[in-house]
């Protein structure tokens, strides 16, 4: 019997995916001794210097927390870019002004901010605060302890749909891991 040597990459639909190969894929670790993560973040080993490091992002956040943009630079050289970066980056700072950009580290969408607001909490707030202050606020403008009272009603619909997307973000939260 003879061996086929027919590839499975003839005619339409091809029977394998595009750029899918069955060589093992090459991975870089982490350049800290020890770490057995994927070096995926790179970073320069000196100023003005094409060599870089690849760390995992862990340890990229620890490299670049002692950083020092200005090191080696004369003060007026120092000022003299400080004032260049600001100028250049100055479009970001009005974007922000007209509400491009939004509070907060990124972690939150624009909906769970705005429920923030709704119960009066910080940007950081965990799930069991934002439980305690959604609780608190139902119990005082529940329509049974405020009967007749619109504008508590309002009020509490607000709290109770803010409460649902903090929860349902929450929980695609913890189902992603």
């Amino acid at each position: 019997m003879s061996r086929s040597t027919r590839s499975l990459d003839w005619g339409f639909p091809r029977w394998r995916s595009y750029g899918t190969t069955r060589e093992a894929a090459k991975v870089r670790l982490c350049d800290r001794h020890g770490c057995d993560e994927p070096g995926n973040c790179p970073a320069p080993k000196a100023p003005n210097s094409p060599e870089r490091w690849y760390f995992c992002q862990r340890h990229a956040a620890e490299y670049n927390s002692k950083w020092d943009y200005f090191e080696g630079l004369e003060k007026a050289e120092a000022e003299e870019r400080a004032g260049a970066e600001e100028r250049t980056n100055s479009a970001y700072a009005s974007a922000t002004y007209y509400g491009w950009g939004g509070s907060g580290d990124g972690s939150r969408s624009a909906d769970e901010m705005r429920a923030l607001e709704v119960l009066g909490l910080e940007v950081d707030a965990d799930f069991e605060t934002i439980k305690k202050a959604w609780r608190a606020r139902a119990k005082e403008l529940h329509p049974d302890v405020k009967p007749g009272d619109a504008g508590a009603a309002k009020e509490f619909q607000a709290c109770q749909v803010a409460y649902e997307v903090l929860r349902q973000a929450e929980e695609r939260r913890e189902w992603r891991g």
